[in-house]
């Protein structure tokens, strides 16, 4: 009868490799049940956070563009969860700046998307884009989303020591731009034509706008900002929207875009900031402008948003800022996009019109009646205008003046080109 004899080496292999299967299969599940965890705890910010965003509302208004549109009651929206505003209710208008150009935009009320469905919100309500899970989820975390975060600042050699963000955490800003700075200012105007600029990559966007500043390009800085935006990454799609923007530090931990976070106040009820604008500019064809006014009421001294002609649509209470709440320091016009260096190469994100300001009007970006709102509350035309592309091989800037434009630029480009690798 034969005998079954076992090798003492070959024991313990079998021992040390059950060892090992039974170490990894604890590795294994041990990852599945934190990776669970982790998903789970992102839901449950994800959850939380929409329901800090998304008010109850009286009517709900369906887009074309996808969009819902939330009819909110104006005591209730976000800017009223702010422990300085909470128990507030909206003010009414203030004294306007006086203006020897309000009749040179005459755009229609309906310039957004939503508006073609013929419904409005109703009075004592204000329209309120729905944010979704898809939106948090685009975001690169849940406590940045709404958010640009500057984590650097370049001194331009060649402007007076001009400072302009450089970084959004590992993103390059590049800009083309007019600014004014070394006075005192209490609000700014331009009319700026709207387009569809292409943007490479969903972590990028290019924005058009109008900048009002004030503190040191440190950590102290304040700014009101107001314009269109193609942003993939917010958004979720390539449409110009209506956007604002604010900060009391420098992008760090303070304001957001549009309403989604407490802050700015809104009072219309017909206009949904973030919401897409139609129609848009097209190339040696219509050209569609946009109107908008930033200025501080002298009496509170909030800073008031103005759209189109004499379409109010909120304001900043003052108490939000530190060196805004007095005035601010420079007024900066003009466009931003944000390069991620797509496979080691400048991005083809396109700012405006995605053409150079030489091909003028009809095929380049412009901003034109360019003013400044005085210490005596009226706007008045912008003096001492300097110009700056910080990357002008790839976007560039060239102004002007005319009786009818008053002072006026074009800016852009296409991005990546012969002459911008």
């Amino acid at each position: 009868m034969a005998s079954c004899r076992w090798n003492p080496s070959s024991i313990i292999a079998i021992y040390l490799s059950l060892l090992l299967l039974s170490s990894m299969t604890s590795a294994f599940s041990s990852l599945e049940v934190n990776t669970t965890t982790l998903q789970l705890r992102k839901y449950r910010k994800i959850k939380a956070r929409l329901r800090r965003l998304n008010k109850p509302s009286v009517k709900t208004i369906q887009s074309p563009d996808g969009d819902i549109i939330d009819c909110v009651p104006s005591h209730l929206q976000p800017a009223f969860d702010h422990p300085l505003l909470q128990g507030q209710k909206p003010l009414d208008p203030p004294e306007r700046p006086r203006d020897n150009y309000r009749n040179t935009n005459l755009m229609e009320e309906s310039f957004q998307l939503w508006r073609n469905t013929g419904e409005l919100c109703p009075e004592e309500t204000i329209p309120i884009r729905r944010t979704t899970e898809e939106d948090l989820l685009r975001a690169s975390s849940v406590l940045k989303f709404g958010r640009k975060t500057v984590s650097r600042f370049r001194r331009d050699s060649e402007s007076s020591g001009h400072e302009i963000p450089t970084n959004y955490f590992s993103k390059t800003v590049q800009h083309a731009v007019g600014y004014v700075s070394g006075d005192q200012y209490y609000g700014a105007k331009a009319s700026l034509n709207v387009w569809t600029p292409k943007v490479k990559s969903s972590s990028e966007f290019s924005l058009s706008q109008i900048w009002v500043i004030s503190g040191s390009f440190g950590e102290d800085l304040n700014t009101i900002e107001a314009g269109w935006q193609v942003s993939p990454e917010l958004y979720g799609d390539d449409y110009p929207r209506f956007f604002t923007y604010w900060t009391t530090d420098a992008y760090q931990a303070t304001g957001c875009y549009n309403l989604l976070c407490s802050g700015f106040i809104q009072t219309n009820n017909r206009i949904a900031i973030g919401a897409a604008i139609q129609p848009t500019s097209s190339y040696d064809g219509g050209q569609f402008d946009i109107s908008i006014l930033v200025w501080k009421d002298p009496n509170h001294g909030n800073w008031w948003l103005e759209f189109g002609s004499g379409q109010l649509v909120g304001y900043w209470p003052s108490v939000l800022f530190s060196h805004l709440a007095d005035h601010a320091s420079m007024v900066q016009f003009g466009g931003e996009i944000v390069n991620t260096q797509p496979s080691g190469f400048h991005t083809s994100t396109e700012m405006g019109s995605g053409h150079f300001a030489q091909q003028g009007f009809g095929r380049a970006s412009y901003f034109r009646n360019l003013q400044i709102v005085d210490w005596d509350n009226s706007l008045i035309p912008v003096a001492g205008l300097r110009l700056l592309a910080d990357h002008p091989s790839c976007y560039d800037i060239e102004g002007g003046f005319s009786s009818v434009w008053g002072n006026y630029f074009y800016y852009g480009g296409p991005g990546r080109n012969m002459r911008c690798p």
